[in-house]
């Protein structure tokens, strides 16, 4: 009898979160449950350590992609995010992560998918999430990723070569276009907190943006202790959820369980002031950015900040009206946007074409991020772990199908009761 199942893999840090990719040549399950049976085994999921798996207890190092051959033209290769619940047997794919995003390029190159015979190549990845393309620049020497450089990134300790990752063309990841209510500012009751002022912006990933101060929040505060205030975080995500149901992802609070269990994402931004890096405890002066920002993942406070969600906040703050321009302070259609979090600081460029009253168009949304590649090998999954053994108890050969595109597919949450 077969006790585990040994699936090849790579270990990948991409920019501030680490992560499991697969070629989808091997993925070991041939329907979406059955794969997501099979990474929260291989994760150690349900379980605040993820102690029995490969995960690392923390929402931003749970995370899991599965990269394969093209199934759209003009694609190097399509790339599937998949967060991984920590503490909750919950899989889902109703997001994008830009962090992860940028690991994509480098394997690409590794796997064969795409060849580089310079000194940079752009891989151009559909992200199939929400049937996407995302650009992917990396630097390269005898035909592979470059590794070492001096790019540094908050959050990230030394530095590495730079991968720039656009996500201009990622408008509209729900279907509801860059302003799910076709305004660029609303108003949404709070119990506790009373009518918060938000903006609803949908690039990359699709987020709800407050005020921190509405929330007595001064933006500066330490993720763990915030994380750790109950009353606090229950608020932020009663917020979150009544977005969610705002937009149309759910029908009610009892809906959002899970159709609002990551997707809309929430982000606070306060005006520039002095704060205090997380971890290093290095002291940052308010000059060094445009404003403040904060976001949750998981019902934990992001110890650095979002990188599909930098440039979302960086796009919001280009356009007139919003909760983020208001904080930045900033005019004009683009430019670079300096975003001040818990980590340190991340540079974003940015570019809108205005049309008419209320239309925009996006034409740049890009950053920088390192990424490397960190282990290589199996992942053992554990066969009691597994639902789809045989009837002696075995695990089946692979048995692989391929799938075809994905189109317009969302809020899909895999989950074991």
């Amino acid at each position: 009898m077969a006790q585990q199942l040994a699936t090849p893999m790579a270990f990948y840090r991409g920019g501030t979160s680490k992560a499991v990719v697969i070629d989808r040549r091997d993925v070991p399950a041939n329907d979406e449950r059955g794969l997501a049976a099979w990474i929260l085994a291989a994760y150690g999921s349900p379980d605040a350590r993820q102690i029995d798996g490969v995960g690392g207890a923390d929402p931003l190092t749970s995370k899991f992609a599965v990269v394969g051959p093209p199934t759209r033209p003009g694609a190097d290769v399509d790339y599937t995010f998949y967060q991984v619940f920590v503490d909750r047997a919950v899989v889902s794919k109703d997001m994008n992560c830009g962090n992860i995003s940028s690991a994509v390029g480098p394997y690409a190159i590794e796997q064969g998918y795409v060849e580089a015979p310079g000194d940079a190549v752009t891989v151009a990845v559909h992200a199939t999430n929400f049937d996407q393309m995302l650009h992917i620049t990396v630097r390269t020497a005898d035909g592979q990723p470059e590794i070492l450089g001096s790019q540094a990134i908050s959050g990230v300790p030394g530095t590495g070569s730079p991968i720039e990752v656009d996500f201009h063309e990622t408008v509209g990841t729900h279907g509801l276009g860059l302003l799910p209510t076709g305004n660029t500012c609303d108003r949404i009751d709070v119990a506790g907190v009373g009518t918060v002022e938000v903006s609803i912006i949908d690039l990359a990933n699709l987020i709800v943006f407050a005020r921190a101060e509405d929330f007595g929040l001064s933006g500066t505060e330490n993720p763990d202790e915030l994380s750790d205030d109950g009353e606090m975080m229950g608020k932020l995500e009663n917020l979150r959820k009544i977005a969610g149901i705002k937009v149309g992802l759910a029908a009610d609070l009892d809906d959002t369980t899970y159709k609002c269990a990551l997707s809309p994402f929430l982000a606070l931004v306060a005006e520039p002031r002095d704060w205090t890096e997380y971890g290093s405890g290095h002291k940052h002066r308010a000059r060094e950015c445009d404003f403040l920002a904060f976001s949750t993942l998981d019902g934990v406070v992001h110890k650095a900040y979002m990188v599909s969600g930098s440039t979302c906040t960086a796009v919001a703050a280009f356009l007139p009206g919003t909760v983020v321009n208001k904080a930045a302070g900033v005019s004009g259609s683009g430019g670079r946007i300096r975003i001040g979090h818990p980590s340190g600081t991340v540079e974003v460029e940015a570019a809108i074409d205005k049309h008419g009253d209320s239309g925009f168009t996006v034409t740049r949304a890009a950053l920088v991020r390192t990424a490397r590649r960190l282990m290589d090998g199996h992942v053992y999954t554990a066969a009691d772990r597994l639902p789809w053994r045989d009837e002696a108890g075995d695990l089946p050969p692979l048995q692989i199908e391929h799938p075809g595109p994905r189109t317009a597919v969302h809020n899909e949450v895999y989950h074991r009761d």
